[in-house]
């Protein structure tokens, strides 16, 4: 049973589905092939040639990492090889989506987070799909960024289109909340920007999201709904994360404060270098990006109060931030920061 957006029915789940699964090499991606393929689903993942950070993972590998999964290899990018490499003019029942710009600069954000995904959706259509489940993201409630823009753009295009839809809007990953556990373990402050509490985020664990995501499959609770979902337990500020890694260490972690106006100088001149060199107007842009998640929350937003709303904002799932802490400390879990590496 989950615990928010529905259940699955007493009958159990329905027939299995034939499954087109976008963006199954990233840890969210391989643990919703996981759950699709535990609940007997028939899943094909169209995945890169070369896939994974920094592009080393051969087909080989990938298939190493999703048992039980079809892969085809081509370009999300090309529509052309979606339809001739991904869905070969064959019939799907559902199309399920973990497909993210890596960086979120317009550019990418654009490419990937909006047109690959209309184009995937023409040919869903095409193959008789009648449910698309999309990972987005919870930040899209207060867009000021090019990637959320591009995310809401492809939401209003699904919403849209008639087909049966699950927009799952996750709050942070845990894999987004590790990136200092390795500067902690060496003794350095861990970074927190104002007081280390300007935020909080119901973190989930991947295999709870891609459990979610796939239960949405089989769960009317779930259909044609926008579904923010965050784990187990309180909303984790900053601070909070600081005084996990104390308790796990058995030693204090100190704080290094850092005041938001520096971020807001280090946006304003990446800004004005933008203007003559273009590399640095995407480096401004991520500077954008990690202001934004230092200065705002990852839960509901409540726009009638003008804040964010920890109770309103649904959990899933069993597994802790803490949890994993542990496991990464103790060398049993590691972390492939990528492009993810926001505090």
């Amino acid at each position: 049973m989950s615990d928010a957006g529905g259940a699955v029915t007493d009958e159990g789940p329905s027939a299995p589905r034939r499954v087109l699964l976008l963006g199954a090499t990233g840890s969210i991606g391989q643990a919703t092939a996981r759950a699709l393929v535990q609940r007997g689903h028939e899943v094909v993942a169209f995945v890169r040639p070369r896939s994974g950070v920094g592009a080393r993972l051969a087909p080989a590998d990938v298939q190493r990492l999703l048992p039980g999964v079809e892969l085809r290899c081509g370009d999300v990018l090309d529509a052309d090889s979606l339809a001739r490499d991904g869905f070969r003019g064959e019939r799907f029942d559902a199309l399920v989506t973990c497909l993210a710009s890596r960086t979120g600069a317009p550019r990418d954000a654009w490419a990937v987070d909006h047109r690959a995904h209309a184009q995937a959706l023409r040919a869903a259509q095409g193959a008789g799909v009648e449910h698309v489940v999309l990972l987005s993201a919870i930040c899209v409630q207060k867009p000021q960024l090019a990637f959320q823009q591009a995310k809401l753009a492809f939401e209003r295009e699904l919403v849209a289109c008639g087909l049966r839809y699950s927009i799952v809007r996750p709050t942070a990953f845990f894999k987004s909340l590790s990136g200092q556990i390795a500067r902690v373990r060496q003794g350095r402050p861990f970074l927190v920007f104002g007081d280390g509490a300007l935020t909080a985020c119901k973190p989930i664990a991947d295999a709870d999201l891609g459990d979610y995501l796939a239960d949405c499959l089989d769960d009317p609770g779930r259909w044609n709904r926008v579904l923010p979902i965050g784990g187990p337990g309180p909303a984790i500020t900053p601070r909070d994360q600081a005084e996990m890694l104390a308790r796990l260490l058995g030693r204090p972690v100190p704080l290094r404060r850092v005041p938001v106006r520096l971020m807001d100088a280090i946006v304003a001149l990446l800004a004005l270098g933008g203007r003559m060199v273009p590399a640095l107007a995407d480096k401004a842009e991520l500077a954008r990006i990690g202001r934004y998640y230092a200065t705002e929350s990852m839960l509901v937003w409540d726009a009638a109060a003008g804040r964010y709303d920890a109770d309103a904002t649904p959990s899933t799932g069993h597994r802790t931030l803490a949890e994993h802490y542990a496991r990464v400390l103790q060398g049993q879990e590691r972390v492939e920061l990528g492009d993810h590496a926001v505090f």
